[in-house]
């Protein structure tokens, strides 16, 4: 009985270890923002004599955060839109499909997820400026959509492969269209897997730093990344606003990971089993 119960309480306690090691950076931001100016160079590890929330406010309105939170909801909520959208049917059509296009398309879609979307920075920049579509969320979303969809095609794929075709034969027997199957029969099984695509996809588009600075850089659409990174220039030396800022632009995406973490463990799942 001993032997039985010595491995998962190990396995708990390292785990709470783990967990105590990951906080500490964050004990530090959340310790060092709320302290008073007057005690910035005093230890880190010494609490603040008084709680001062004014550092936020004051990163807020200097780092012109909320305008800049505004341009990552719409390009973060565009960009995931039109992943799922895209990658669903495309990988819907791979997953039902058999044949030599249907290999070589899936072979290149995992060509997209090896390949560094780095390699095309310079073509694409040329075609966006040729099309007018240098410093506007409309570019940086077609970006953000090509750079990330085969990855959300290989998830879809693997989900949707461990699906079983008896619903969608119903359905068809019942005279139902191909894309009527689609959208209220195959999609709605494909929750689990949506919901990691869209966190996953989503958590990498908001913390994205290089595309916006290159695409959206001095156009007042950045978002946050490169808002924190130009307010952090301005005041290096207030850490407390420094670290208040930081701790505002985490606070979204940490609430949307913490309240989406199941679907995003069921989907990983499925695609990781496929």
């Amino acid at each position: 009985m001993r032997r039985r119960h010595s491995g998962p309480l190990a396995r708990e306690v390292g785990l709470w270890v783990l967990a105590l090691i990951w906080s500490i950076p964050f004990f530090f931001l959340i310790v060092v923002s709320v302290k008073p100016t007057a005690e910035l160079f005093s230890s880190a590890l010494q609490l603040p004599s008084r709680i001062d929330l004014g550092s936020y406010a004051g990163a807020w309105q200097s780092g012109h955060l909320g305008s800049a939170l505004v341009s990552s909801l719409v390009i973060t909520g565009g960009s995931v839109l039109g992943i799922v959208a895209l990658s669903s049917v495309a990988a819907y059509t791979l997953a039902r499909r058999e044949g030599r296009i249907a290999v070589i398309m899936g072979l290149l879609f995992l060509i997209g997820i090896v390949l560094p979307s780095q390699l095309g920075l310079i073509p694409i920049y040329s075609l966006f400026k040729k099309l007018h579509l240098l410093g506007t969320y409309t570019g940086l979303i077609l970006l953000n959509v090509s750079t990330w969809l085969p990855l959300a095609v290989f998830l879809y794929t693997g989900f949707l492969r461990q699906l079983s075709h008896e619903y969608e034969e119903a359905a068809q027997i019942d005279g139902a269209s191909v894309w009527y199957t689609f959208l209220h029969v195959v999609f709605p099984l494909l929750r689990p897997v949506t919901g990691t695509v869209a966190i996953l996809s989503g958590i990498l588009i908001w913390n994205d730093f290089f595309n916006p600075l290159v695409f959206l850089s001095g156009t007042g659409k950045t978002p946050l990344p490169v808002a924190v990174y130009s307010f952090v220039g301005n005041y290096a030396t207030q850490w407390n606003y420094v670290f208040a800022a930081v701790a505002i632009a985490l606070v979204p995406a940490l609430l949307f990971f913490i309240f989406a973490q199941r679907q995003l463990i069921q989907g990983f799942s499925g695609g990781v089993k496929g």
